[in-house]
């Protein structure tokens, strides 16, 4: 069986890859297309020349920069504030931005209380 090619809006991937940011604007919600008809900030275009220069690891803190096509199949490291999360960017990506990949916050797990929590707490062993 031949694998299947993933599409985005009925686009192969090399169809999107060709596209110019005008033609990409038309596909994505109205908030999304209004900033990239407005232009990138100039620490979005600094990011952007990185990525398409051709750097194999490139690391940002735009969290929220739009996926565009010209970043397809790039790794890119986005800082969540404490670490850096390594990424690679899909065709089933574009039109988010960066930060909805890089969580920037934890699950709490909690385990036995602490020291003088409650006076029930003092029955249990300190570890």
């Amino acid at each position: 069986m031949a694998r299947e090619q993933s599409l985005w809006h009925g686009k192969t991937k090399e169809d999107v890859m060709k596209m110019d940011l005008k033609e990409f604007a038309q596909y994505v919600p109205s908030r999304t297309r209004r900033k990239i008809l407005r232009g990138f900030t100039a620490m979005e275009k600094a990011f952007l020349e990185d990525v398409t220069s051709g750097d194999l690891k490139v690391k940002t803190h735009c969290r929220d920069m739009i996926i565009i096509p010209s970043m397809i199949d790039k790794k890119v490291g986005i800082y969540t504030g404490k670490e850096w999360t390594q990424l690679l960017i899909t065709i089933e990506m574009l039109g988010h931005r960066l930060g909805e990949f890089a969580l920037t916050r934890k699950s709490v797990k909690h385990n036995a209380p602490g020291i003088g929590a409650t006076r029930s707490s003092a029955a249990i062993s300190v570890k």
